[in-house]
């Protein structure tokens, strides 16, 4: 069955550079389930590279900290998002869903 449907994505961006998009939120969501960047990184079967190119650049432009570093020693080392950086993910899987509702309720009024 074919189904006609509508599709939308959201970015943030700063000085019109992206910052926050659904692959980066993936990476910082899996950073806030594993505790680490390179177990992130093995979740979502990407690079420990390009994870952390991503989180570096974000973090360049970030008005806040988004990562916290703990070093390594007996338990190991581990990356924890910062309250800030769990608040962003929040309000960004908040705006995904209101933005993708509203799209939705478009879509229903114009093409069903």
């Amino acid at each position: 069955m074919n189904e006609f449907r509508v599709r939308s994505k959201v970015w943030l961006e700063f000085d019109g550079q992206p910052f926050l998009g659904d692959g980066r939120y993936r990476i910082l969501a899996a950073i806030e389930n594993t505790g680490s960047i390179n177990a992130a990184a093995k979740q979502l079967d990407i690079s420990y590279r390009k994870a952390w190119s991503q989180l570096q650049v974000m973090e360049e432009h970030a008005p806040f900290p988004l990562l916290e570093r703990r070093l390594g020693g007996k338990g190991g080392g581990a990356t924890l998002l910062t309250e800030a950086a769990r608040e962003l993910l929040k309000k960004f899987r908040e705006l995904r869903k209101q933005v993708n509702s509203a799209a939705d309720r478009s879509f229903e009024d114009l093409f069903l």
